[in-house]
């Protein structure tokens, strides 16, 4: 069986150790990284992603654990050790490039087989090879003042190759790029890994950038809470053994939501549960849009849902032109939706706060959207129904049931489309509210 080329175990790193102000940077994450994998290790900002990149890499000492690379712990390694693993095991790329200002593009890149001692030719042939490669052997001559962001890191990329090493680190690698500049990089990386075999582990906070990776390592408040898998490139045992390892843990809440939405897994709770609401709630309300009218609107509902803008701003955003930022509607449309989106996030917060006004409320809301017309007694029956699935005592199913049920056998008798409808409101609700 192959055995993993990276393998980090039980690794901290506590910064101010014992002091008043001390800070658990890593605390207690294992991870094991096979041969020609594309790893996205993903969270937010301080959550320990870089860090482990970096604990990986060697440049961060662990406060405790161990980090075995190619077989060998980085802790017991002597200083040569270190630097032949730097020189010849590793190639790292990173957000802010690193280029010696003073050199140029040529030599940056012929820089790592200076230090290995290479002839001039030798190394300034491969340096070419590889500038030719990503298309910017004419800047060969230049220095990095003269070059664009997205020319800077693939000259940073073709210096992470020149010794040829088996894994490739990044570090928020396109962070400071604009979207063309960004794309191209993400391509050269999946080439990288693709037809160069190369193990690649891409830090990012971005999950547009998920859908590259095998396996994505999901960190928050310096541990590693999940995995995602894309692509499985593991030994079929190494899999069996990491599935016998993880516990099952799902809440009955989240069982119940993925009985109505197949496309919900365990691994989009956490951040990215956002970008699978945003379509969720998008598809809900809009039928009549184009792809590109629904995909630029998905993403700027994103960016709402994130709290990063207000309803004022999505409703501008989704009638602006595309060439502008914005989704393409017009205005009538986007006013509407923006209305219908907030009175969908009011109730979702107002079942948040578990008051015991909340059912009732949530149930006239049902009843004045879907027009519906219910006798007293029925009215107190419908509200029961709700009750029983916002504490998640039913699923959809049973919930769709008893709306649709005869008013004689115990249900509310609505019809059945009325009952569909309603349920799916209901779920999409249940759904925004839910986190991990």
């Amino acid at each position: 069986m192959a055995e993993p080329c990276i393998k980090v175990d039980q690794l901290r790193v506590i910064y101010n150790k014992g002091k008043s102000n001390e800070v658990r940077s890593l605390d207690g994450v294992s991870v094991e990284i096979y041969p020609e994998e594309y790893i996205i290790i993903y969270g937010p900002s301080g959550c320990g992603k870089s860090t482990l990149l970096y604990g990986i890499s060697g440049l961060q000492a662990p406060s405790y654990g161990d980090v075995v690379v190619q077989g060998k712990n980085l802790a017991q390694m002597s200083k040569r050790e270190k630097v032949e693993f730097h020189q010849t095991s590793i190639g790292m790329v990173f957000q802010a490039f690193y280029l010696i200002e003073t050199l140029t593009v040529l030599d940056n890149v012929c820089l790592p087989k200076v230090f290995r001692g290479e002839g001039l030719k030798e190394r300034r042939e491969k340096a070419m090879e590889l500038l030719r490669r990503f298309g910017i052997a004419e800047q060969a001559d230049r220095f990095p003042a003269q070059l664009s962001g997205g020319q800077k890191q693939r000259v940073s990329i073709a210096r992470a190759l020149v010794n040829n090493p088996d894994i490739i680190l990044a570090d928020e690698p396109v962070g400071n790029l604009d979207s063309e500049s960004a794309q191209n990089v993400l391509d050269i990386f999946k080439e990288i890994n693709g037809q160069d075999k190369k193990t690649l582990i891409m830090v990012t906070h971005n999950p547009d950038h998920l859908v590259y990776a095998d396996r994505i390592i999901h960190m928050k408040d310096g541990k590693k809470v999940s995995e995602e898998i894309n692509h499985d490139k593991r030994p079929k045992e190494a899999l069996k053994k990491e599935i016998a390892e993880t516990p099952e843990e799902i809440s009955s809440e989240l069982k119940l939501l993925m009985r109505t939405f197949k496309n919900l897994s365990l691994q989009q709770v956490g951040v990215l549960l956002i970008p699978f609401k945003a379509k969720q709630l998008l598809s809900h309300i809009i039928s009549e849009l184009n792809e590109e009218q629904i995909s630029s609107a998905e993403n700027i509902l994103k960016e709402f849902l994130f709290k990063n803008i207000d309803s004022g701003l999505l409703a501008e955003k989704l009638d602006l032109d595309f060439d502008k930022g914005g989704a393409g509607w017009n205005k009538m449309r986007a006013v509407s939706f923006t209305d219908r989106v907030q009175k969908i996030i009011a109730q979702t917060e107002y079942l948040n706060r578990e008051e015991e006004a909340s059912v009732v409320n949530f149930s006239d809301y049902l009843t004045s959207t879907y027009h519906l017309k219910l006798d007293e007694d029925i009215v107190l029956r419908f509200r029961a129904f709700i009750k029983l699935r916002t504490e998640n005592k039913i699923d959809r199913f049973g919930l769709q049931q008893r709306l649709d049920a005869p008013k004689t056998l115990g249900g509310v008798g609505l019809y059945k489309g009325t009952a569909e409808k309603v349920v799916r409101e209901v779920e999409l609700i249940m759904l925004l509210k839910y986190s991990a």
